[in-house]
């Protein structure tokens, strides 16, 4: 850590690194499964690729086996049922409340870049009791580019009125890691979330691998006291 950095913002990645929204997600996607009469699959199976969307969790189901006309179908029917239950077993993962009161009790701004689309980020965030709460909320079409682009990191900064410099970022992909990096943010990559068995996380250029939010609690800890 550059002996320059001040932290003023923490900024989350949704699915897999605030909210552990496979539950929801994957009761979604069987539902759509077993309507069009495909076999319901493993969460296990399926949940790393929550971080890429429903259309790949999709697609790792059924392959190319499908049509393009029938995946768009089942995406199209998940998605509406998404929406109608957007927050029936969704959690927080253990420790994020805790991290939250910190930032909020030790004066930073916290919010979420995620690219989870307006129509499914805000009714979580609002049935999570958490819109009020943060500094600058940012999906996935809020702005012409999603990640791995910087530009919703961006505007996540000037919706907070903070400077990128002054952020860090954490995440479960490498799109995310990216995207925090090309917009000159200190990045995080989450190891408990939604990772793949070949991700290589440690080849990502993150700042530092947090195991869990508990980790991410003592890095934020050691940034104020530097």
């Amino acid at each position: 850590m550059s002996i320059d950095f001040q932290l003023s913002c923490v900024l989350f990645d949704l699915d897999g690194t605030l909210v552990d929204t496979a539950p929801d997600l994957l009761a979604c996607l069987n539902k759509a499964l077993s309507a069009h009469n495909f076999a319901t699959v493993l969460p296990e199976t399926v949940k790393p690729f929550i971080s890429f969307g429903a259309a790949a969790m999709i697609k790792k189901c059924l392959g190319n086996s499908v049509s393009e006309d029938c995946q768009a179908d089942i995406l199209d029917f998940m998605l509406n049922h998404y929406q109608r239950n957007i927050a029936e077993h969704s959690v927080f993962f253990d420790g994020i409340p805790e991290i939250l009161d910190q930032c909020e009790a030790q004066g930073l701004k916290w919010g979420v870049v995620t690219n989870k689309r307006e129509r499914f980020t805000h009714p979580l965030l609002d049935a999570l009791n958490l819109t009020d709460r943060a500094a600058c909320i940012i999906s996935g079409d809020t702005t012409a580019n999603p990640k791995p682009h910087p530009e919703p990191m961006l505007a996540a900064c000037k919706q907070a009125g903070v400077k990128p410099q002054e952020c860090v970022y954490i995440g479960d992909a490498s799109h995310d890691i990216e995207a925090g990096k090309s917009a000159q943010m200190k990045t995080l990559a989450a190891l408990y979330g939604y990772l793949k068995l070949t991700d290589t996380p440690e080849t990502w250029g993150a700042d530092a691998l947090i195991a869990s939010p508990q980790q991410l609690s003592t890095w934020i800890g050691s940034a104020l006291c530097r």
